[in-house]
């Protein structure tokens, strides 16, 4: 991926920013993995402390999407580990949202992804298989639809609906 910074994209799409095509998140999450940069078109998820889900889909094709993991911010378990980040991976993932908790941080921040989480916790979710994919969540004080774009470096994360040009 071609270094695209998000403060420049707000400085070049004021007129996005104003219409609501392009909206940043609140600046909430940490920034674990070794792509500091990472962006491409989103795929949701919505669990509470139940990472089955999660896994089903990282464990397909990601070829260059942004898996986004709404989980209700619940900061009790994690929903991220460092199997499933060598899996996204693997699997040709360019990211990972959490609205909630990773552990297994060294692991992570070893592989070649994007990861954004709330923070960590060495606790492991629930394995009941419950929740919903390819649904609208609301995270970071905006929805977040499937097929819209994510954009997230060192300086935030920008929601877009369309592609963006670098």
């Amino acid at each position: 991926m071609a270094a695209f910074a998000t403060a420049e994209a707000c400085d070049s799409n004021t007129s996005l920013l104003v219409s609501g095509d392009l909206r940043a998140l609140e600046p909430v999450f940490q920034i674990y993995g070794q792509r500091r940069a990472f962006s491409g078109p989103i795929v949701t998820v919505k669990v509470f402390e139940d990472n089955v889900l999660v896994r089903q889909l990282l464990e397909t094709r990601g070829e260059g999407r942004v898996l986004v993991i709404d989980g209700g911010g619940s900061k009790r378990c994690a929903l991220v580990g460092g199997n499933l980040a060598q899996s996204a991976q693997n699997m040709g993932w360019a990211g990972i949202l959490v609205n909630g908790c990773i552990r297994d941080v060294d692991e992570i921040n070893a592989c070649d992804i994007g990861v954004r989480a709330l923070g960590s916790t060495p606790l492991k979710s629930n394995k009941k298989a419950v929740g919903d994919k390819h649904v609208p969540v609301y995270i970071g004080g905006t929805f977040i639809h499937e097929g819209e774009w994510l954009y997230a470096d060192s300086d935030g994360i920008l929601i877009s609906k369309m592609e963006l040009s670098i």
